[in-house]
């Protein structure tokens, strides 16, 4: 079981439950440290108070807010503890939304929420159970590491989970990045329709949702320890420049299904589709030539004598 992080209650209207909170993810990626190249000493950084230029212990350290030019306020971890606040020791749950309504981009890490103790179980299980009946998402305010943070809690196989949520003014507008305009055909939107079907999957599960960086960084290491010669990098394929973008849709199409192989008949290429006005010139000329060909027929035909 993973260490706790932090121990309170959710507060679910006049029903407490007492919890603790466990990180509900983990990093797997390779962590270096700093070297000097010469001689491979490690590289540290040290702490060094600048009004006596020394080097000082993490116990000798606190947090201070400068609230004027070299005027500083010290705030101890004490203190952070006993913030004025009601969500300092509870998690409070605001409000219940569909997870529909949440921009995605709000939600950030998540967290496991197990019941601490026996007197825990049973309102645990009730709000879980209540959640997953209402197919909806809590939201609720808790304060932790010196500040007030928005939260979402979901239910994820038989636990409820915690993800911290960006308040609503840390979302950048995303008018700030000039997002294109350009037009997009009907034909070009089927298309990009029929990718999206033959690319649809039910699951995250394979080869291709594994992390080869870290596979290949640990292949490159136990090369140089063994003093072997490194592994070859692949040819990266070079990106064709997209001159028709109905062309790149179709063989994308057929990519997708030859990887996957699949037959299944769904929501095929869409025929480009001819305008009105190119259907009455074609209708017309086949008309025009229906009469030229009967002139030159009549034309042949032999005078009666």
């Amino acid at each position: 079981m993973p260490r706790t992080i932090w121990s309170g209650a959710i507060s679910f209207g006049l029903v407490t439950v007492p919890i603790h909170v466990a990180s509900a993810t983990e990093n797997h990626s390779i962590q270096f440290h700093q070297y000097h190249l010469e001689d491979m000493g490690r590289v540290r950084v040290r702490k060094v108070c600048e009004l006596e230029d020394r080097e000082v212990a993490q116990s000798e350290i606190g947090k201070g807010y400068e609230y004027a030019k070299d005027r500083v306020v010290a705030i101890s971890e004490v203190e952070l503890r006993e913030l004025p606040l009601p969500t300092a020791k509870a998690i409070e749950i605001q409000a219940f939304v569909p997870l529909e309504s949440i921009d995605p981009i709000r939600i950030a890490e998540g967290y496991y929420l197990v019941p601490d103790g026996q007197v825990a179980a049973k309102p645990y299980r009730l709000l879980l159970q209540a959640l997953r009946r209402s197919s909806k998402v809590a939201i609720a305010k808790y304060a932790w590491s010196g500040r007030e943070r928005l939260g979402l809690l979901r239910v994820r196989g038989e636990a409820v989970v915690l993800h911290a949520m960006r308040w609503p003014d840390e979302v950048r507008d995303p008018a700030g990045v000039d997002p294109p305009h350009e037009a997009v055909s009907q034909e070009e939107i089927e298309g990009a329709l029929a990718l999206i079907d033959r690319m649809t999957r039910d699951d995250l599960e394979g080869p291709e949702f594994t992390d080869t960086y870290t596979d290949a960084l640990a292949k490159i290491i136990e090369a140089k320890r063994e003093e072997k010669p490194l592994p070859e990098a692949p040819e990266p394929e070079q990106p064709g420049k997209v001159l028709d973008l109905m062309a790149a849709l179709t063989e994308s199409v057929q990519q997708a299904k030859a990887s996957r192989g699949e037959d299944a008949d769904v929501h095929e290429m869409p025929a480009k589709k001819t305008t009105k006005k190119q259907s009455a010139k074609k209708t017309a000329a086949k008309k025009t030539m229906k009469k030229t060909t009967a002139k030159k027929t009549a034309a042949r035909r032999p005078r009666s004598a």
